[in-house]
């Protein structure tokens, strides 16, 4: 693994809270680093675990996603199909001797832009520990 490996993040932000609170830290010029391609999604709950395998098989190093706290979903109850749906994911990559490390979820507010900068900053430097990802790595076009 090389000195200045930077990994590469793929993020599912809810539309209604986490990519506000995305938002927030930007436009409050908080700092964090610049490893996550953010995606908006309408909820965290139509987020498809094909969606975070093919992140991991085109080269990320990681995927979070990002969602409203549970009992606060816009749409009821998305967050709690997210976190279902990521157990699910967790599980299957444990079996198959995966890293379920690189799969993250996160619950992050509107108003959370300085949990948002924390989430992002520990997850950027965990997988910078873990560094290139298997599945990557292993993957051929």
């Amino acid at each position: 693994m090389p000195d200045n490996f930077e990994p590469k993040i793929v993020g599912f932000f809810c539309n209604w809270c986490t990519s506000v609170a995305a938002d927030m830290a930007g436009t409050s010029r908080m700092e964090y680093p610049a490893n996550v391609r953010p995606i908006r999604v309408m909820c965290s709950g139509s987020v498809d675990p094909s969606y975070v395998i093919r992140a991991l098989l085109s080269g990320a190093d990681g995927v979070i996603i990002g969602g409203c706290h549970p009992g606060d979903c816009h749409y009821i109850s998305g967050n709690f199909k997210a976190r279902r749906r990521i157990a699910i994911l967790r599980k299957i990559f444990e079996t198959l001797g995966l890293e379920q490390e690189r799969i993250y979820l996160e619950w992050i507010s509107a108003s959370e832009g300085r949990k948002f900068v924390q989430k992002i900053t520990e997850f950027t430097e965990k997988l910078r520990k873990m560094g290139v990802s298997e599945l990557s790595q292993n993957w051929e076009s």
